[in-house]
């Protein structure tokens, strides 16, 4: 079957940046859905994507759908005909429905009768006729938050559209989408090289687009030449640039035709710390930063321009004065602010409100602190240090530099601290308190800090579950899943022997008459539990072992995470499947029995060979097994189990566990409960698959 290569393409205003790379794959991945369900083979589907245009390419395109031959199946021959041999209504007007008389109809035996058929041909549609709806479905399903109208036009998209492209090969297709009626015109850069041309085939659009529009469509090689540009540039100038993903993916995604310059700023700047300069060139200006082999910062910064300038030392010039101001008023806020302590600040967070119900910011950072110096004490970290750096912890959010750069928060606290002559431990801990903001982010350094960053997030769980306003959907106004992952991360990583319960109690007691809802501790523990089976799943666990240790409800998470381990090692041993079973048999065996079981297994009750040799490793497991419980050495102990699995096939092979006399049943039934307990020290393994 010929082939032909497509490309689509729409033009547009300009496109949300951090948006572009998700709307070019929806794009290709919407396009290729509708190609495999119109049976419609290709070889391969591109997406491209700059400032003002969205688009698709599919190389060697069938021209229309393969033919094919459909069974349709008709009434069964004894309800087609009566008993004259005539053609009944049903036959009939299911030979009309296929356009053949009954007469001409087939026929199909099978086991179960003999059936009127007909094999229709269907002849394949021609792609040319079906690209432009499979176009317009795939723009439709684009991840749109919010549309928009232009003009008189009823039609909405993410952006203004004022031209749309569709060829197959040569072939101009004809279509309306959007609004706009299919045209050969591509629209250029908007400042250089040709402002609109006329493309004669869908081969021709990356080479044409660049040589005679000065676009480079291409969102990969754009965002490569900008970062391999970047790296030469701060190696110019003897420095390390910040080439930090997301800022280099919005600019890829703000440029059409990328030119690297570098550019200076008054090193006096270099005396205000770095972190708010580096957020007011990242944040605000899309720069990026410059730093020195130590990691120092540099008063240098490396920019993308969106044109090829005769005289690059005008734009280096205009965005040095663009950015001046932003730095001065940095310099301005940061000398500012140290005029006033830290400590003294408590006070105006009265009149800052965390939660309208909860109380204010300085009620949270009294919280924090008693909080901070409970889980201090547990971890064997500073008490005094930890609740210093708790009062403090939010003192920052009232300086002028956090008001004007919000993302400088826990940052600046820390060399506000450092000029007020606080301990290092407690600078450090307004910093890390915030730790882990995101996914893979680092824990807090110090066990100091870990405490306050477990207090602050503990604290926030509690009191907006004690006011019943646990996240719903995809609302998480507090961020209380990013706060109930990082509090478990900093106690599984760094080994903490801590106690949910115990935790949300202690913050639950510090809430005092503020807390409403009764079951705060257990809908907040849930949670947190329900946290860890998204974590673990992410860690690559079977969904099963997670489902085995949730099973217990262990509350210290330290102690889950040895659990979790311990039963994905056990997974892969040879007897796991046959114990998984047996345990599964037990359980039910036990969950249908009515009535008390005995704590003990009586020995001079046990009558068969193999209820014998269990009971005897029952009760030697039990024996040798308890210190490692007690140690949560639950590889090991699970290691031990496995030996059990002969002695446990053996005794469901020739034990009657229902047996008539009454003691007899009662002395089994209590042998396999203390044998089921055994594995329910570290998980319900009869949830393993």
């Amino acid at each position: 079957m010929a082939e032909q290569n497509f490309l689509v393409e729409i033009g547009t205003e300009e496109l949300p940046p951090k948006a572009l790379r998700s709307l070019g794959q929806a794009f290709a991945d919407n396009l290729q859905n509708e190609l495999n369900s119109a049976d419609l083979a290709f070889d391969s589907i591109r997406w491209f994507a700059a400032p003002r245009r969205l688009a698709v390419q599919v190389t060697h395109l069938a021209e229309a759908q393969p033919d094919k031959q459909i069974e349709k199946r008709g009434p069964a021959v004894q309800a087609a005909f009566d008993a004259d041999g005539n053609p009944t209504k049903a036959a009939e007007g299911w030979a009309r429905g296929n356009g053949i008389s009954v007469e001409q109809a087939g026929r199909l035996k099978t086991d179960k009768g003999e059936w009127l058929v007909h094999v229709a041909d269907i002849k394949g549609k021609a792609a040319a006729e079906l690209l432009p709806a499979m176009v317009e479905q795939a723009l439709n399903r684009l991840p749109i938050p919010k549309a928009m109208r232009w003009g008189d036009k009823a039609t909405q998209f993410i952006r203004p559209v004022h031209t749309l492209t569709l060829l197959l090969g040569e072939q101009l297709l004809p279509a309306t989408i959007l609004g706009v009626d299919s045209a050969r015109t591509i629209r250029g850069h908007r400042f250089m090289g040709e402002r609109e041309f006329q493309l004669d085939h869908a081969d021709h659009y990356l080479e044409q687009l660049e040589k005679r529009g000065r676009v480079l469509a291409d969102f990969e090689r754009r965002k490569a030449i900008i970062e391999a540009g970047v790296k030469d540039a701060a190696a110019v100038v003897g420095g390390i640039a910040d080439l930090d993903d997301d800022l280099l993916e919005e600019v890829t995604s703000l440029v059409e035709w990328p030119v690297v310059l570098t550019a200076s700023f008054e090193e006096a700047f270099l005396k205000v710390p770095a972190e708010a300069l580096v957020y007011t060139m990242k944040g605000d200006q899309k720069y990026f930063p410059v730093y020195d082999t130590d990691g120092k910062l540099l008063p240098k910064f490396i920019f993308v321009t969106n044109i090829e300038s005769k005289d690059p030392s005008q734009i280096v010039q205009g965005n040095e004065k663009v950015v001046r101001p932003r730095l001065a008023d940095a310099e301005f806020f940061f000398n500012t602010d140290r005029k006033t302590t830290l400590a003294s600040r408590l006070e105006q967070l009265d009149n800052v409100l965390f939660q309208q119900q909860l109380g204010t910011v300085k009620e949270k950072s009294e919280r924090i602190s008693a909080l901070a110096s409970y889980v201090a004490a547990a971890i064997g970290a500073d008490q005094a240090l930890a609740e210093r750096a708790g009062l403090l912890s939010k003192c920052d959010l009232v300086t002028n530099m956090v008001f004007e750069f919000t993302d400088t928060q826990g940052v600046m606290g820390m060399h506000y601290a450092r000029h007020d002559g606080e301990p290092e431990a407690v600078a450090l801990a307004l910093k890390e308190q915030y730790q882990p903001r995101f996914a893979g982010d680092s824990l807090p350094g110090q066990d100091v800090s870990a405490a306050v960053a477990l207090a602050d997030k503990l604290d926030t769980l509690v009191g907006i579950f004690g006011i019943g306003q646990a996240p719903k959907g995809d609302k998480d106004p507090f961020a209380l899943r990013r706060a109930a992952l990082g509090a478990l991360r900093i106690i599984v990583e760094k080994g903490y022997r801590l106690d949910l319960l115990m935790l949300i109690d202690q913050a639950r007691a510090l809430y005092g008459h503020k807390i409403s809802n009764d079951n705060v501790a257990e809908d907040v523990l849930e949670f947190m539990l329900g946290r860890f089976r998204s974590w673990y799943q992410d860690l690559g666990y079977g969904v099963d072992v997670i489902q085995a240790v949730l099973a217990r409800r262990p509350t210290r998470p330290a102690d889950f995470d040895a659990r979790v381990k311990a039963v994905s090692a056990f997974r892969e041993l040879e007897a796991a499947a046959a114990l998984a079973a047996a345990n599964k048999r037990v359980g039910n065996i036990l969950a249908k029995f009515e009535g008390d079981i005995p704590a003990e297994v009586n020995a001079s009750l046990l009558q068969d060979e193999a209820e014998k040799v269990l009971a005897g490793q029952v009760a030697e497991l039990t024996e040798r097994l308890a210190p490692l419980f007690a140690d949560g050495d639950y590889s090991k102990a699970l290691a031990e189990l496995a030996s059990l699995r002969e002695g446990v096939d053996a005794f469901f092979d020739q034990v009657m566990v229902m047996a008539e006399d009454d003691t007899i049943r009662l002395n089994r039934l209590a042998l396999l409960n203390q044998l089921r307990n055994l594995f329910l020290r570290v998980a319900d393994i009869s949830l393993l698959q």
